[in-house]
């Protein structure tokens, strides 16, 4: 168990190393053993799509331009409404998977209650299921990645608001 723990530190070390050169992949070679890293590239800026829940208000002013977008700044904003939320972010690169086999429930769903020791999901690296856990108290209102999609390191997977 030990080495298995050894090995995902040195893991770690090589993506966070990985990030401060913006490197996206490396490969290492150590006698038989190798490993191959790959980091998905961050996407260019583009244009992202605002969904605008209910009515706008009359006489707001909603223009779209080359690159500009304004939409009516309302109170209860989604920036407003995400403050105070946790993240729970992956500890590793892998695939995520929600559940622990194809015919199994879910581990959490939205509106699920977690505690600091409930198995939020799995992430499977170098063929080794990894559960991760949620390390905090509160419910799940997101989940921001889908089964059997890929995960970097640090990345955010479930928000969840706390007890």
């Amino acid at each position: 168990m030990a080495e298995k723990e050894t090995d995902l530190i040195k893991i770690r070390k090589i993506l966070e190393i990985m990030k401060d050169n913006d490197l996206v992949e490396i490969e290492i070679k150590h006698g038989d053993e190798k490993i191959f890293l790959k980091r998905s590239q961050p996407q260019q800026p583009g244009v992202v799509a605002v969904p605008v829940h209910g009515p706008v208000a009359a006489g707001a002013d909603v223009g779209v331009g080359a690159n500009n977008v304004q939409l009516p700044v309302k109170e209860n904003s989604v920036a407003q409404q995400e403050e105070g939320l946790t993240e729970i972010k992956s500890a590793i690169v892998g695939t995520f998977y929600e559940r622990p086999s194809p015919d199994s429930e879910p581990y959490v769903e939205v509106g699920s209650h977690i505690e600091p020791q409930t198995v939020v999901c799995i992430i499977e690296a170098m063929k080794v299921m990894n559960e991760i856990k949620a390390e905090t108290s509160g419910t799940i209102v997101e989940i921001l990645v889908t089964n059997g999609q890929a995960v970097e390191y640090g990345q955010v997977l479930f928000k969840a608001r706390p007890d």
